[in-house]
């Protein structure tokens, strides 16, 4: 006899056979074991779970006559009576099984319907079963419908597909859904454990589980690939073995590049990688094997109880523990998300090992900064982010005074009434700016032109999301920056980007040759945009250096413009509500004034 493969010789004949998928099971058994069966079913899920190993046995259901002949419907067939043989060997004439994705013409689901004006030959009920039926065009679909909503008595539609989304809403209102699931890899181990028992083939529980892993959610892809395996080990299924077959990784390799990466040891993350290449293994495999453990321990460190729970399930339960407790939780976190998109870019790299080392060594550009010390800050602190200035500033002036990190910036206090402060205090003004370079001072008059304006602190600091309808504190700073950028904006002097970057910041302090700004977002602070508001504010007569911070902003031309359109707005309704017309065509005709329909006029 020719040798039958594992995933038919094993396919389930009864319910109580299935594996994963008892949600299915339940809700079938006691339909016909109540009797309260429909004329349509719809089986989804994705390949390999089981949708046309379900209908083949509920069609044995509903024909099974019972050893002694004198049975009938029942959610427990026999397999041994001549429809339940016959069903299992394919020959059964009332049930027919049609591929919707070879035979999807009007012209093959007319043939199938013309049958069903005849009652059954040998069974109790016709059964229909159509496989991938999302594949029927939109005239076989609807040559069915009349059919498929009001059939004979004794006939019986199922329909399996991979994709319900594609199946009309039509078809889909006449039939009882049941999605079938993938199945864990834990069921998966413990079904393909049976089998090779009953088969007699010797298997290491690791080969096991690098199969069921492998089978992503299908029992006959992991059937399948039991089968390759039990080829490739010449009759033994060994960890090793079933490795190189599918090009896993070993989790050794996993567990040292992640540990290299919380020690920020680049020389070991790009030396491992190199040895991947060497002995061929995966790079996709190389950083989903990283997700799963990366996954494994987030899962400790946000229930570190888990981890008693999982000693005996898995053998690198303990090695995932440590490396939990070795990265901190955010930078699981990082890597996890890391390697999840990384998958996505080996294909883009001409160099599928290149681009592993560099989604590899990604999260390393994120460490220094923490290594350091560096304290982390939000918009929302009492003081300026630390923020170095976009450019370096032209050298002017002998170098400043330095500045201790832990002072608030000289800024935030204004300059006493009367007093002029020379331009070489200018770099004090935000610890965002970087000390200047020593230069040749320039002449007295040129030091003591103007004194330093400082727009005045707000009290608290606004968080960015603050409304727009916050009232804005009166600043001579603010009104002068409002009215230039306006200037600017109106005579088209600046735009795209350049123009978000002045209508976005404020004004804090502005010097004889340098104005300091300051926003919200770091996308805002772009070279190419601060040198075109630099050549826009020299052509108005503003000949000035521009230094960025990045913080909280309180005062900016566009909250100036979005209050005042506000403000507009509100004087258009209070003077729409007010009108005596409009108020006695409320009275009388019961009219309303639909919110948001009203638009106050465009100033001048």
């Amino acid at each position: 006899m020719a040798y039958l493969v594992l995933a038919r010789k094993h396919r389930p004949r009864t319910f109580s056979e299935m594996v994963g998928q008892e949600h299915v099971v339940q809700a079938l058994e006691n339909a016909l074991t109540s009797q309260r069966l429909h004329h349509a079913y719809l089986f989804t899920g994705t390949r390999g779970v089981g949708k046309t190993t379900v209908s083949r046995i509920l069609a044995k259901s509903l024909n099974c006559q019972g050893p002694d002949g004198q049975g009938g419907i029942t959610a427990t067939p026999c397999g041994l009576c001549q429809a339940c043989k016959d069903i299992d060997a394919g020959r059964f004439v009332d049930y027919t099984e049609l591929d919707a994705a070879s035979n999807r013409g009007v012209d093959e689901v007319q043939a199938l319907l013309e049958q069903a004006v005849y009652k059954p030959v040998q069974g109790r009920f016709k059964v229909f079963m159509i496989d991938e039926v999302h594949m029927l065009t939109g005239h076989a679909f609807n040559a069915m419908l009349k059919t498929l909503e009001e059939p004979p008595e004794y006939l019986k539609f199922v329909l399996a597909t991979t994709d319900p989304q594609k199946v009309p809403v039509t078809v889909l209102s006449r039939c009882l859904q049941f999605n079938l699931r993938p199945m864990a890899p834990e069921t998966v181990l413990e079904h393909l454990t049976q089998v090779l028992q009953s088969e007699a083939v010797p298997a290491e529980p690791p080969a096991l589980r690098l199969i069921s892993r492998a089978a992503r959610g299908s029992m006959r892809d992991a059937l399948s690939l039991t089968d390759q395996a039990i080829a490739f080990g010449n009759g033994e299924l060994l960890e090793a073995g079933v490795r190189q077959m599918l090009g896993s990784v070993d989790r050794g390799h996993v567990f040292r590049l992640i540990e290299a990466l919380s020690q920020g040891d680049g020389k070991t993350v790009v030396e491992t990688s190199e040895g991947l290449r060497r002995d061929g293994l995966s790079a996709a495999s190389t950083l989903e094997e990283m997700t799963t453990v990366l996954q494994a321990m987030a899962v400790l460190q946000a229930v570190p109880s888990r981890a008693e729970s999982r000693d005996g399930a898995d053998p690198d339960a303990a090695e995932t523990a440590r490396l939990a407790a070795l990265l901190p939780a955010d930078e699981t976190q990082l890597l996890y998300s890391l390697c999840l998109h990384g998958r996505g870019e080996l294909g883009l790299a001409p160099d599928e090992y290149a681009a592993l080392t560099m989604v590899l060594l990604r999260l390393l550009a994120f460490k220094p900064a923490a290594a350091a010390g560096v304290e982390k800050k939000t918009l929302n602190d009492a003081a300026p982010a630390q923020a170095p200035a976009a450019a370096p500033l032209p050298p002017p002036v002998a170098a400043p005074a330095p500045v201790e990190p832990a002072r608030p910036p000289a800024v935030a206090a204004p300059a006493a009434p009367g007093h002029r402060l020379p331009v070489v205090e200018a770099p004090a003004l935000s610890a965002a700016a970087p000390p200047r370079p020593a230069a040749t001072p320039e002449p007295a008059a040129r030091l003591m032109a103007m004194p330093v304006r400082v727009q005045p602190p707000a009290g608290a600091r606004e968080a960015p999301s603050a409304v727009a309808s916050t009232p804005i504190p009166p600043s001579e700073e603010g009104d002068f920056w409002h009215a230039t950028v306006t200037q600017m904006v109106v005579a088209e002097a600046i735009t795209a980007l350049t123009r978000e970057l002045a209508l976005q910041s404020q004004l804090v302090a502005r010097d004889v040759d340098q104005w300091l700004l300051r926003v919200e977002r770091e996308s805002l602070n772009q070279t190419s945009s601060r040198e075109k508001l630099q050549g826009a504010l020299a052509a108005m007569g503003h000949a000035v250096t521009i230094a960025i911070e990045i913080g909280g902003v309180v005062d900016s031309p566009a909250r100036r413009n979005r209050q005042a359109a506000e403000e507009r707005q509100r004087i258009a309704e209070e003077a729409i509500h007010n009108d005596p017309e409009v108020q006695s065509m409320m009275r009388d005709w019961d009219a309303k004034i639909v919110p948001g329909t009203l638009r106050p006029a465009a100033p001048n």
